[in-house]
């Protein structure tokens, strides 16, 4: 397990990555396309073609033209040409969770085997959630969807729309697609996906008209809906019946859509595959045509999970056949199935009665209308999106801006005695150990394209450091074969002791959840012969998404310092040494609540989000969860001290006006206060801001509710108002204002599912800043 890199082969492995290498660098081919002046068979002359008209009118045109046999080819993700009427092969499933990217073992919609071989690899979203800078996710969003459609236009994609981003609330600490998420709190994870669908579609950060009309490409928020379980103690979330109650569905786990549909405006949805209250989420009418389409306005598709469909007869045996099953789907308002699965049975389906061609026909206006936004039938690429290429795609300013994300990212835990930054360079040895030092793919996460170059930890500290050397310490991430004596060795004689540790895609994936919150296999036991060996207290660099329970390294003196970087992309190594030797100062902070060991005895099925004080069950993220705590939501230190004041707060006690009854009840109902009563309840509150230290540095500011649990005490305990980042020299004082609106922020959902507003006493909170406020209804 000894290892020794000559720093020069290192040097050498950055600076020589080159995005495309020159044995590529081939004839690029026209991406597909319709309705051009040379088109064979001519097609200008339908109106499909009719760039002038609604873009429904000309998907029912086109729709008018098809055969059954052909309405059918176009159900599944990879639908079919029409070469009589000059439709090409469109492939509706492509990926772009932090970069394009490619699914691993199937086929997607993107290539990287041509001219563009690689695409920016951003940090994994959970790390990326964690700068709160909702700037930061769009501008990241809008180069993804830049680089997808330079992909697009180079003949390396087959088509344009991509099943991003993953907006799922991360409720369970094991679950091990977490690292895809925002995190476990609605508001935040509402607005992130607002943000990224944006940029990916090619809208303003405002909102508001597209160029040339036309999507850059299109977005898909998944999955729909309560789906966090992969892979647990024998259920899977093929069939994984989640029991939920209609006030955690409308406070916790629907607010993420809703913001990404009625904000976001995106494109697409992806159903889940799990049941909900004993209804497959793709089959559930309720929640795709009421829901989405009937109360938020969604105007895009909807696809399912990959091959969902078929679980509906073969293993959830909620359909008798599978005709009933392609029935329930498409009449619940499902477009595209990602599969064969609707390819094989809607033709019997049609025959056998229990699917009219109307309902096909229904599905096909979305679809064929999400490819005309996306201007695929409109001739040739053109405008502004026409004109990008291989040099859009890791274009230098796009590299920087990932190593930006992973900077503002990067969480500091704990820095006792001010350990870090350590010293500059050139000045004493530097030995490195773990598992994940050295690994470039580690720092990619899940769901991950080839990345234009990676820098990996160990590599971005031999940047500044000459004596640097490296132990791995444990065979692999599982840590079940541990080198201690070398290690222990290397710490006796170095200055100063950097351990990698954490968790890889080995640990937790899709389709992987996690047995325990403890660092695998002899991690622990190698960080503390470790750090009781060396000179000084050591560093301990945690690269994982989920979060691990580190107490033994936050209680133990000899470890100084805690740095949480998650899954950081293809310049992690570079942010994580800037930060550590202090060329950039900390400032991000935790979307999830790390919590103890002792938290796996709550079963992972159970999806109640409220503390059940007589079951002894502590309930779950920071709104509820009454339980020890090893880090909090928003927790994150920096190498600077900030104070903040609540400076003035326009309104401090609202008196909403309701009905009698509603008064007798102690809370009135969001709704029957009306949008008027709502926007003349808004208010400012101005937040102060002092940086106390000696350095510069940029942080979120984090603006909460805190409730006094009064009337029936089930609502969030705190919940986030509202958030922005801040940039400050030392010794500087800002101010921030932050938009209040009570019946957004103030508003908790009753037993029924509605949003109600309680009467009594609260405070809005910044830091150890508080402001009462009073509502009366």
């Amino acid at each position: 397990m000894r290892h020794t890199i000559p720093i020069l082969a290192l040097l050498i492995s950055i600076t020589c990555s080159t995005t495309f290498s020159i044995d590529a660098v081939r004839q690029s081919k026209l991406p597909p396309f319709s309705c051009g002046s040379s088109s064979t068979p001519p097609t200008r002359p339908y109106p499909f073609c009719d760039a002038g008209l609604p873009v429904r009118e000309r998907a029912r045109d086109l729709i008018s033209r098809l055969t059954l046999d052909e309405k059918i080819s176009q159900l599944v993700n990879k639908a079919a040409a029409v070469p009589r009427l000059g439709v090409p092969y469109y492939q509706w499933w492509s990926e772009a969770l932090h970069g394009v990217a490619v699914a691993t073992g199937v086929e997607n919609g993107v290539s990287f085997d041509g001219i563009v071989e690689a695409a920016t690899s951003f940090p994994q979203v959970i790390l990326t959630a964690s700068t709160f800078d909702a700037d930061l996710w769009y501008r990241i969003a809008k180069v993804i969807g830049t680089e997808a459609r330079a992909i697009y236009n180079e003949g390396q994609a087959k088509g344009l729309t991509f099943w991003s981003p993953n907006i799922n609330i991360f409720r369970d600490p094991r679950w091990g697609r977490g690292q895809e998420t925002p995190g476990e709190d609605p508001l935040l994870t509402a607005k992130y996906a607002t943000s990224f669908v944006r940029g990916l579609q090619g809208d303003s950060f405002e909102g508001g008209a597209l160029k040339d009309g036309h999507l850059q490409v299109s977005a898909c928020c998944k999955h729909f809906t309560a789906y966090d379980l992969d892979r647990w103690e024998g259920y899977n979330r093929f069939t994984f019946n989640a029991q939920v109650t209609k006030q955690d569905m409308a406070d916790t786990y629907q607010p993420p859509f809703k913001g990404c549909i009625e904000e976001g405006k995106a494109s697409g949805i992806m159903c889940a595959y799990n049941l909900v209250n004993g209804v497959p989420n793709c089959a559930d009418h309720d929640l795709l045509t009421k829901t989405a389409r009937g109360e938020w306005g969604f105007e895009g598709y909807i696809t399912s999970d990959c091959d969902a469909v078929s679980l509906l007869f073969h293993q959830q045996h909620y359909a008798k056949s599978d005709e009933e099953a392609v029935a329930d789907v498409l009449k619940a308002g499902m477009d595209v199935n990602c599969g064969s699965y609707l390819g094989n049975y809607t033709k019997s389906a049609v025959l056998k009665g229990t699917v009219s061609v109307s309902d096909i026909d229904r599905a096909l206006e979305n679809l064929f209308s999400v490819r005309m936004r996306l201007g695929l039938f409109s001739g040739p690429p053109s405008g502004a999106y026409g004109k990008l290429g291989r040099a859009d795609v890791c274009a230098p300013e796009h590299q920087e801006l990932a190593l930006e994300a992973a900077r503002q990212g990067i969480v500091l835990l704990k820095n006792e005695r001010n350990l870090l930054p350590l010293t500059r360079a050139g000045k004493g040895s530097l030995v490195v150990i773990g598992p994940n030092a050295n690994v470039s793919k580690t720092l990619l996460g899940n769901y991950a394209g080839p990345p234009c170059r990676t820098i990996t930890p160990l590599q971005g500290l031999m940047s500044y450091v000459e004596d640097v050397k490296f132990e791995q310490g444990c065979d692999t991430v599982n840590c079940s074969s541990v080198d201690v004596k070398r290690a222990v060795e290397l710490a006796k004689s170095a200055d100063r002791v950097v351990l990698v540790m954490g968790l890889n895609q080995e640990r937790e994936k899709e389709d992987l959840d996690r047995e325990d919150l403890v660092l695998p296999g002899k991690q622990q036991s190698l960080i503390m012969s470790v750090a009781k060996a060396a000179k000084k207290p050591v560093v301990l660099l945690l690269l994982c998404g989920g979060p691990v329970d580190v107490s033994f390294a936050k209680n133990e003196a000899k470890i100084g310092s805690i740095l949480w970087a998650g899954y950081p992309g293809q310049a992690g190594g570079r942010a994580v040494a800037e930060i550590i030797f202090g060329d950039y100062n900390p400032g991000g902070r935790l979307t999830m609540t790390w919590y103890p060991q002792d938290f796996i005895k709550i079963p992972m099925t159970d999806m109640r989000m409220r503390a059940d004080p007589s079951s002894g069950y502590p309930g779950r993220t920071y709104r509820f969860y009454k339980g020890e705590k090893v880090f909090e939501f928003g927790y994150g230190l920096s190498y600077t001290t900030y104070s903040y004041k609540i400076v003035s707060v326009s309104q401090s006690k609202f008196d909403l006006k309701a009905s009698s009854s509603a008064s007798d009840l102690g809370y009135v109902a969001v709704q029957e206060l009306g949008l008027g009563s709502c926007d003349k309840a808004k208010f400012s509150v101005i937040v102060s801001i002092e940086n106390e230290g000696e350095m510069a540095g940029k942080h979120p500011v984090l603006l909460f509710l805190r409730c006094a649990q009064s009337g029936s005490g089930d609502g969030p305990m705190k919940q986030l108002v509202g958030f922005q980042t801040v940039r400050t020299d030392a010794k500087e004082k800002v101010s921030v204002e932050f938009a209040v609106s009570p019946c957004e922020h103030f508003s908790r959902a009753n037993e029924d599912g509605e949003m109600v507003i309680e009467s009594g006493d609260a405070s809005l909170v910044v830091g150890d800043e508080e402001h009462p406020i009073n509502i009366s209804i």
